[in-house]
């Protein structure tokens, strides 16, 4: 059986704490992946707890009349509990050094590990097409867990929202980005 996973980077948001809201823009986003997704039939929304993450598919979800299942799992990698001035160079520096960890914070490898047991759960599961909403930082760990070459540059070229496909067909994945901001209607 051909299952699907579907990797969403959360719209555009108004901040980065847990309960930071859409932007108008980031709602209109949300209404467009309703019409992104129009082909394909989804069996299950898994969601990071985060109101951006949770907002990011409330229209999918109301359209399909699939529950949001929430997983803490999900959430955004924390690089840090105290203030980094220089944050971007120590966001660099964990992807080329996975086991760094910075006080209060979680290394890449431990991010990594939690969003993989979610996509491999999902994998070993029912469905066949499920769609997984998160973060930027903790996407990417997954990411690179099935493609080795993504890096802190792939990162950088995120968008929100942007979206990856991850087909597992007998036990082999294989990882594609779908998303096209150019050819989206600019909201």
């Amino acid at each position: 059986m051909l299952k699907k996973i579907f990797i969403v980077r959360h719209c555009e948001a108004q901040g980065q704490p847990a309960e930071s809201p859409l932007t108008e823009k980031g709602l209109k986003q949300a209404e467009y992946l309703v019409d992104f997704f129009s082909n394909e039939k989804i069996d299950r929304i898994i969601s990071s707890p985060f109101l951006r993450a949770i907002q990011s598919v409330e229209p999918l979800s109301e359209k399909t009349n699939i529950k949001i299942e929430i997983d803490e799992r999900l959430s955004e990698r924390i690089l840090s509990t105290m203030d980094l001035p220089d944050w971007y160079e120590k966001l660099k520096a964990t992807f080329n050094d996975m086991e760094l960890k910075f006080e209060g914070g979680e290394s890449s490898q431990e991010a990594m590990n939690r969003i993989v047991n979610v996509a491999e759960e999902v994998f070993k599961g029912g469905t066949e097409n499920t769609v997984i909403v998160s973060h930027g930082n903790i996407i990417s760990f997954l990411l690179k867990n099935y493609h080795s070459d993504f890096d802190f540059e792939c990162w950088k070229n995120l968008t929100n929202p942007d979206v990856f496909q991850i087909n597992c067909i007998n036990n082999e994945v294989i990882l594609e980005r779908i998303w096209d901001e150019d050819k989206i209607i600019k909201i």
